[in-house]
């Protein structure tokens, strides 16, 4: 019994994935209990589809009801033999429309997605416009407000580096700390449709949201940087500006380090 346990481990492969999703067609990454569409349970039962056995997967960090990924990052184990092209192209045929494969790859069995990523990439695309294009519904978050996206820049500046980011973690928050180092922060675009680029070890949850909704306080002459630079030193969720909108929040990358030979795509042209 041993040896046929110990056979059965030796003989699984580990696999990664890269996918793309719109989160506007799914409530989150995370399966649920109730049974509604989410995109793990989606690419679960593809995968399972395909490899004609239960298939369970985990990602490099779960998203909201709304959030978007261009290169979210996932693995699973298999004892099922199958080409590349059949976990994604395969793999596709059986997803529903607003999520795909982009990328598969073999990695070793100690490769884990979440545990194993250094670094994670944001994107928050931001319309301020008096009336809200139908045409961006869902894809870009959206605000009536007038906006100095100069001032903003430089609230942004103010995010690089490590801080307790309290004042900007949801109350259901489950992370151990909340101390988390952004590598970079930069807001660029137009005032009428920005794009704010965030690069971390790590993201406390609505983090990046929470973040928007304070930089619009400060496009719009509510907080000044000074005061959003004491918002963070405050660490109290409590004296911030409410949660922003979820629609144009979108995961762009994880990062790894070269040992694991996985590597997500730079952010698509498309992604304004």
């Amino acid at each position: 019994m041993i040896n046929k346990t110990i056979d059965i481990e030796d003989d699984l492969q580990r696999w990664a994935l890269i996918l793309s999703y719109d989160g506007g067609r799914f409530f989150g990454w995370q399966k649920q209990a109730d049974g509604v569409l989410t995109v793990q349970e989606a690419l679960e039962n593809a995968l399972s589809s395909i490899a004609g056995e239960p298939v369970y997967v985990v990602a490099a960090g779960r998203t909201d009801t709304g959030v978007h990924a261009t290169a979210q990052v996932v693995h699973f184990d298999t004892s099922a033999k199958r080409p590349q092209q059949a976990w994604i192209r395969g793999v596709n045929a059986y997803l529903p429309s607003g999520v795909a494969v982009l990328r598969a790859i073999k990695v070793d069995r100690n490769f884990h997605a979440r545990f194993d990523a250094s670094g994670r990439r944001y994107r928050y695309v931001l319309q301020s416009s008096a009336v809200r294009s139908p045409l961006l519904v869902g894809r870009v978050g959206w605000t009536h407000n007038v906006l100095d996206i100069k001032v903003m820049q430089e609230a942004v500046a103010c995010l690089v580096g490590q801080h307790d980011f309290s004042s900007f973690r949801a109350s259901q928050c489950q992370a151990k700390s909340p101390v988390k180092t952004l590598y970079s922060a930069t807001l660029s675009g137009s005032a009428s449709l920005m794009m704010l680029d965030l690069h971390g070890n790590a993201f406390l949850h609505h983090m990046v949201r929470n973040i928007m909704g304070a930089l619009v306080y400060v496009g719009s002459g509510r907080l000044t940087v000074q005061q959003f630079q004491h918002l963070i030193s405050e660490k109290s969720r409590l004296k911030a500006p409410p949660t922003f909108m979820s629609d144009g929040l979108y995961l762009t990358g994880v990062d790894y380090p070269d040992k694991w030979g996985v590597v997500t795509p730079p952010i698509p042209n498309w992604l304004w």
